[in-house]
């Protein structure tokens, strides 16, 4: 009863807002809203066109053998490391460590939990939503064929990483007040970011997912690492 109260039941409830929530988005700004106009003039100012010709794959029109700017040099590692064979194989590694390092069998599970909650929520929601990737973006990976609201790398990556920031806080682990803003806000944030330049999502989707991750990541403080 204790974890239908606590978990499932809050859990239907994010399903049914976030699923909600992208509807609207959706029927209020079409399927190219306007805060797209802001992503393409990011990408324009350091050189991205889209492709012509398929909308959905929107190959890099400049060639991969040549020089790099920056802040895709910087996106890119990211958009790699937040992918979902890396973070779940990230959850895996940090439960581990955190087993070997404590004993702790609630704090052990609680990198697994937060991303697991945060999964089922975001497949849910995003299945209601149904919004479709950005247009007329530069797009250097596929995206997904999941809905694009909300972002479930964004999400992935404020549940664990916060989760993560949590578990330094709960065994007073050197460096934790340094560690944690870097790990609950740094990394997630320049993760969406990522999501957002590279053309996978709209601003809008990463709000969302930040929401998301930090809302799972809390649920998951609050029953497995309260004092």
């Amino acid at each position: 009863m204790s974890l239908l109260r606590a978990v499932v039941l809050p859990g239907l409830g994010a399903i049914a807002i976030f699923g909600a929530a992208g509807r609207v988005m959706r029927l209020v700004g079409g399927d190219d809203p306007r805060e797209d106009r802001v992503v393409r003039a990011l990408q324009g100012a350091f050189g991205h066109r889209p492709a012509e010709g398929d909308v959905a794959a929107m190959a890099d029109p400049v060639d991969p053998t040549g020089p790099r700017e920056p802040i895709d040099r910087f996106t890119g590692p990211l958009s790699w490391y937040s992918g979902v064979p890396q973070t779940i194989a990230n959850g895996a590694i940090w439960c581990a460590a955190t087993w070997l390092s404590t004993r702790d069998r609630r704090s052990a599970v609680a990198p697994a939990a937060a991303l697991a909650l945060e999964t089922a929520c975001f497949v849910a929601s995003a299945a209601l939503a149904g919004r479709p990737r950005p247009e007329r973006v530069w797009r250097p990976e596929r995206p997904h064929a999941t809905s694009s609201f909300p972002s479930g790398h964004t999400a992935a990556a404020f549940a664990l990483h916060g989760t993560l920031a949590d578990l330094l806080d709960r065994h007073g682990a050197p460096g934790a007040r340094l560690l944690g803003p870097l790990l609950r806000y740094g990394v997630p944030a320049a993760i969406a970011f990522s999501r957002v330049y590279r053309g996978q999502h709209h601003i809008s989707d990463i709000v969302a997912g930040a929401i998301l991750g930090r809302w799972s990541a809390a649920v998951v403080r609050r029953e497995l690492l309260a004092p």
